[in-house]
């Protein structure tokens, strides 16, 4: 598996942190968005992801960079990509690497990976335990419920692109905020930080968007 490691995003929504990029192998066949209507599909980060697979680095040098970064230093995993996986199950070794590197940053990423298989289920637990926030991506918010339910990690679910109300919640009751960035109450993931809070109870809401946004406003809707 090869990595992208970028010291400072230079994208507007993330802020000026450090973002990583995984090879575009390393999502799940189950992640409905997969070539249909991910936001990294399209745009100049298509391009990044593209060239991950031949001119990526190493687990060994992403994790040197991870461990170079100050301490308290937030910074994202996978702007583009998932978990290493052979056949839908996380690799131990590559996130158990993941974790010591982070160890005193505030590393957060998500997966679209099956979480509650025993195996995936006690890797994600692991990294949320130990500073390294995994969150579980729902395709919708019934979907978000059925996450929940499992107790194991935080949970973000994609919306309609028109369910832009900052507060709302699932078929369940369960609460959702709808990302910060987007509602305009904070300027980007750098002054946001919710995502790597490992222990919130509320669910985040992405509604729909990037160019292949109809896509991935279908499968949220759904």
């Amino acid at each position: 598996m090869k990595y992208r490691f970028t010291r400072k995003s230079r994208n507007a929504k993330t802020g000026p942190i450090p973002v990583t990029t995984t090879e575009q192998k390393s999502c799940p066949k189950i992640c409905p968005l997969k070539n249909n209507g991910c936001y990294a599909d399209g745009g100049p980060l298509a391009i990044v992801w593209r060239e991950t697979a031949s001119l990526g680095i190493s687990l060994g040098e992403l994790c040197k960079s991870i461990r170079a970064l100050p301490d308290g230093q937030l910074w994202r995993h996978n702007q583009a990509g998932d978990l290493p996986h052979t056949r839908g199950e996380i690799s131990f070794n590559a996130v158990s690497r993941l974790i010591e590197a982070n160890t005193g940053k505030r590393g957060f990423t998500y997966t679209h990976h099956e979480p509650d298989t025993p195996e995936n289920a006690r890797i994600i637990q692991r990294a949320n335990k130990h500073g390294f926030t995994i969150n579980l991506s729902a395709n919708t918010p019934a979907h978000a419920d059925k996450l929940v339910a499992l107790g194991i990690a935080p949970v973000v679910a994609v919306l309609p692109e028109d369910h832009t109300s900052p507060k709302q919640f699932t078929p369940g009751g369960n609460p959702i905020v709808v990302c910060p960035v987007v509602t305009g109450k904070r300027a980007s993931c750098a002054e946001c930080k919710l995502c790597a809070v490992s222990n919130r109870k509320s669910i985040i809401g992405f509604p729909a968007h990037g160019m292949r946004k109809r896509a991935a406003n279908d499968i949220a809707a759904a």
